[in-house]
Parts: C-alpha cells; structure tokens; sequence
C-alpha cells in the first residue's frame, strides 16, 4: 500500500473524513500497514493495547468472551468494514488499557495501524486537530456502547 493508498483510507474513514489533506498527510505518515488471513486476531480480549486501527480493506468480527454465570460464551459485539476504526482509545489519552474485545479477520483484511501515542503528539501540538478527534471519538464509543448493550441482550 503506498502514501496515496493510506491517505485515501484515511479520509474514507470515520474517524478522520472530516481533516484537511495536511492532516490526512501527517496522520498517514503515522501508519503501519498491516495485513491478516481470514481467522486471524488483530488483537485478542486481554491483551496490552497500543494502537488504532483502520479497516482500508476486509473485515473484522469484535468480539467478547463473557462469562455471567450461568452463560458463558462469546458475543459479537459489532461487525467492522472498509473505513471504520477499532483499537485502544485510552492510548490517546496517556493512559495503559487491557483491550476488551477480540478482533477477528473475517476474510483477507488490510488495516492501517497508528500508535496512540503518536497520534496523540499531533492532537496536542494541533489542538483544533485534537479538539475534532476528540468529539468524533466521544460519537464512535457511544456506537460501540450501544452495539456491546444490544450483544449482551442476546445472552
């Protein structure tokens, strides 16, 4: 995937479609490419998070082991495509997380991966920029509420 590739997945995605082109250009400079089997974790329930990820292609299951008892089992929490965002969102506010979902691979996926902590830096030293990712991150965790709640009425 080349600059131009990454920063046309970026500004397709949900999380950024509302930045400037120099945005966009510094924030692509911040991303890894990553690229997954069909069944592969991008990230399992548990483990350390450090990073966003954008979905430039493919898709992903999250999902969560729960154990209430007397049910016990796995729910999906949302199904995830082209231009939505998962990942560790504590990491842009500083702050250590234990993921609380599994990703899965639910075919061929490419994802565009961003250390929190870096994309941090730039919120900071761009507080406008900051401000933006802010409130369209406050948006995209009440979906995700919203979509865990409706999983669990399914227990």
């Amino acid at each position: 995937m080349n600059l131009k590739e990454m920063e046309y997945a970026l500004e397709s995605c949900e999380f950024f479609e509302l930045l400037g082109k120099n945005e966009i250009s510094e924030i692509a400079g911040l991303c890894q490419v990553n690229t997954y089997k069909t069944c592969e974790y991008v990230f399992q329930q548990g483990d350390h998070g450090e990073h966003l990820y954008i979905i430039a292609q493919g898709y992903i299951y999250l999902e969560r082991s729960m154990d209430l008892g007397k049910h016990k089992g796995n729910v999906v929490i949302d199904v995830l495509g082209r231009g939505r965002v998962l990942g560790c969102w504590s990491t842009l506010l500083n702050i250590p997380h234990t993921l609380m979902s599994s990703a899965i691979c639910q075919k061929p996926t490419t994802v565009l991966a961003i250390k929190g902590s870096d994309l941090r830096r730039i919120m900071i030293g761009n507080t406008k920029l900051g401000f933006n990712l802010m409130e369209r991150l406050c948006l995209l965790l009440r979906d995700r509420i919203q979509a865990a709640y409706g999983a669990m009425e399914k227990i």
